[in-house]
């Protein structure tokens, strides 16, 4: 299972530090909590890659180890410190830094799976949709990374880590002062290119480097196209543009958001994909841009046409009787039940539950609150009845001067549509709503106070108190994606003996589509 971590391989890296003396040891614990398992591998900075586990919480750990520590590990140790801010389920979870002075290390998730590296190396370049699918989750990370202000400066086929369980996760952020927002975009295009190819379109040094594109008399690389058969032009014509710096490199939300539309598209061979979406962001230097331009605004007039003629059969069929709307909270779309009277008509997609884990959760509690309840938002989604998020007692059922309330963050990775989040309290009495927002502003008191302060509550009408301990939300747009969902309570019930305001939250789960 290999855990190498690494990016790109500069000639400074290749000089770096080697430990000859005083190198740690099978079984011993670091720390006094991180025991080391297993040595995986020296990364390209001379930093050691070990399997541990954590004594304490009993999991296992990647522990990320260089010699010296001090000023010649700050940098690996800051960039862990930052990452550590920003929770997705698509970055790797940074869980310690530690400098000893002698020796630094990092401790970190462990990720049962391999690199993107030696997946390409051992099975060679992967399928289009395949491929697709890892740059969406990277364009992703990076969204939630850009938004704290942050850059990731280390995307890379080596730090890129596929999961056995097929989650994509980006590990070891290594940004310095020559990195920023576009490098990280730019990367993605290169990760697209390895993916397809095999090939990395940087040039790099040492033992570990990637095989070099092959590249044309001007040294331009050739497009995955002019190397293997089988790739959709429209994802060519993607990666060339990322790649090339003539072209203004869109926004990591926007190309999250495109990528998740080619995604979905690549389920029916990109028939369906159309053209770039931030293409008229573009420069007009480069004459590839120019027809993606053209494409589409004429693709844009053919929706527009479609769009006015469901339009006429909607406002013409409005009389129509149907199904009324559920007496579930917040509940202001229309109840289907997937089936039809008319055999020619498509049924309704139902929706199915969506799984949630701990790395998608996590507590919202701004300003003036303590943040003690962080470690509880797990509970919420654990499926396990004997856990749950229990909120500290208040003297009043508003949180009085404290807070404007606190809540649970689910962020699903990907903008998603949904259909209802059923919330199960231990008490009944709970002013509860569902909020959205674009993106989680960090796992801290500022990015709370964000979210809080921006987010904007799904639904009409002003928040109730629920009168059950199960309640169901039905307050999500059907039209409409989400990624961010915000559970957040305004007022409290009083606690089971009477002493004050509480209440648990047991359960939370999401459906959609």
């Amino acid at each position: 299972m290999t855990q190498v971590g690494e990016g790109h391989e500069t000639a400074a890296d290749a000089d770096g530090p080697v430990m000859t003396f005083g190198a740690p040891t099978v079984g011993e614990i670091l720390a006094e909590r991180y025991q080391l398992e297993e040595h995986v591998n020296d990364d390209s900075a001379g930093r050691q890659v070990w399997r541990g586990v954590d004594v304490i919480l009993r999991r296992p750990v990647a522990v990320v180890l260089r010699r010296p520590g001090g000023d010649p590990a700050a940098e690996m140790l800051q960039a862990a410190v930052d990452a550590s801010r920003v929770i997705h389920p698509n970055l790797v979870g940074v869980y310690d830094a530690i400098d000893e002075g002698a020796r630094a290390y990092v401790v970190r998730e462990w990720v049962d799976g391999e690199s993107l590296r030696d997946l390409v190396t051992h099975e060679g370049p992967l399928d289009p949709a395949r491929a697709t699918t890892i740059a969406h989750a990277l364009a992703d990370a990076l969204t939630a990374v850009h938004a704290t202000g942050m850059v990731h400066g280390n995307v890379h086929p080596g730090t890129t880590l596929i999961a056995d369980d097929g989650r994509v996760v980006l590990a070891d952020a290594r940004a310095d002062s020559a990195d920023d927002h576009e490098t990280d975009v730019r990367a993605v295009g290169a990760i697209l290119y390895y993916s397809l190819t095999g090939h990395w379109p940087h040039a790099e040094v040492g033992a570990s480097a990637l095989p070099d594109a092959n590249r044309d008399g001007s040294g331009n690389p050739a497009t995955p196209r002019q190397i293997r058969a089988g790739v959709p032009a429209y994802l060519d014509d993607l990666t060339m543009d990322l790649l090339d710096k003539r072209v203004a490199a869109p926004e990591a939300d926007a190309l999250a958001a495109e990528l998740a539309r080619l995604d979905a598209a690549a389920e029916d061979d990109y028939e369906d994909a159309g053209p770039l979406r931030f293409a008229q962001n573009t420069t007009t230097e480069p004459a590839r841009s120019t027809p993606k331009i053209v494409v589409g605004v004429a693709a844009l007039a053919v929706i527009a046409i479609v769009g006015l003629v469901f339009g006429i059969r909607a406002i013409t069929s409005s009389s129509d009787p149907g199904p009324k709307a559920t007496n579930q909270a917040g509940a202001g779309t229309t109840a289907t039940t997937g089936k039809t009277d008319d055999p020619s008509e498509t049924p309704v997609a139902q929706p199915k539950t969506i799984p949630l884990s701990a790395s998608m959760v996590r507590m919202v509690d701004p300003p003036k609150g303590e943040r003690q309840d962080s470690a509880q938002a797990k509970y919420t989604v654990d499926n396990d009845p004997n856990t749950v998020w229990q909120t500290q007692r208040f003297n009043t059922a508003d949180f009085g001067n404290l807070k404007k309330g606190m809540g649970v963050l689910i962020n699903l990775g990907t903008p998603r549509r949904l259909a209802e989040i059923t919330v199960e309290t231990s008490s009944p009495g709970v002013a509860m709503d569902i909020r959205t927002g674009p993106a989680d502003y960090g796992d801290n008191s500022s990015g709370d106070k964000k979210i809080v302060d921006t987010y904007k509550k799904l639904g009409d009408g002003d928040t109730e108190k629920t009168d059950g301990t199960r309640q169901v939300f039905s307050v999500f747009d059907p039209n409409q994606k989400y990624q961010y969902v915000l559970v957040f309570l305004t007022e409290l019930p009083r606690a089971e003996d009477g002493d004050r305001y509480q209440v648990s939250v047991n359960k939370i789960e999401l459906t959609g589509f």
